[in-house]
This record gives C-alpha cells, structure tokens and sequence, in this order.
C-alpha cells in the first residue's frame, strides 16, 4: 500500500464522517422540538461535518490552490455560523417563537426589561 492509497483511504473515511455529521444535524432540524435546540444543531455538528467535507476534498485533490479555498471556506463557515445563530436566536425569541418555560434562565428577558424595553414591540432607531 503506497502513501497515496493512505490519503486516498483517508479521504474516503473523513468523507464519510462529514456526511454522516450534516446528515446527523439535518435530521436534527427536522426532530428537534423548539428554535434553540434547532439553532444548535444547524450550528455546531453542521460545521464540524463541513470543515471534515473540505479536509476529505483537500487530500483527495492535492492541489494547494483548491486546499486554501477550502480552507477560507471552513473559516469563513466558522465566522459566520455562530453569529447567524446568535441572530437567529435573538430573532425567535423577540417575535414569541420561542418556549419560555423550557428557559432555565432567561438573561434577555432581564437585560430588555432593564432597558425598558417590550419584547414584543421593539423599535429601531430612525
């Protein structure tokens, strides 16, 4: 077995485990009972079986050119996933879409009422 059917196998098993991975947190959208459990799984596994996806590609091809554009793809998937989840969250809670009961705690609703706000009614500054 040459160093080149090594990375090839390679490949194939980081392959398989980024899809099994955005398999995984797709089923999981579709499961999951309210917006913050879904948010979570759009974010988290979703990334990793991507950033797995792109490394499988990168050793597959073996062109430094195509392995830096994915690398710029895995960064740019890390920047971006957290913050629209953030924004997403924050967004379902404000428009009522999300089960206050299954809260824990629930720090938002303190810091809105702190700054005299109505979670139902915000108002952008114009």
């Amino acid at each position: 077995m040459s160093w080149s059917d090594v990375v090839s196998v390679l490949a194939a098993i980081l392959l398989v485990a980024g899809s099994l991975l955005v398999l995984v947190a797709a089923l999981a959208l579709v499961r999951f009972p309210d917006l913050f459990s879904r948010m979570h799984a759009a974010a988290k596994p979703q990334v990793l079986g991507l950033a797995l996806l792109m490394a499988g590609v990168a050793l597959e091809v073996r062109d430094p050119r195509i392995g830096w554009t994915l690398v710029l793809v895995v960064a740019f998937q890390l920047l971006t996933a957290p913050i629209s989840a953030h924004m997403a969250g924050r967004a379902g809670y404000r428009t009522g879409r999300v089960d206050r009961s299954r809260l824990v705690v629930d720090e938002l609703a303190e810091d809105i009422e702190a700054a005299g706000g109505d979670m139902n009614h915000q108002h952008t500054g114009a």
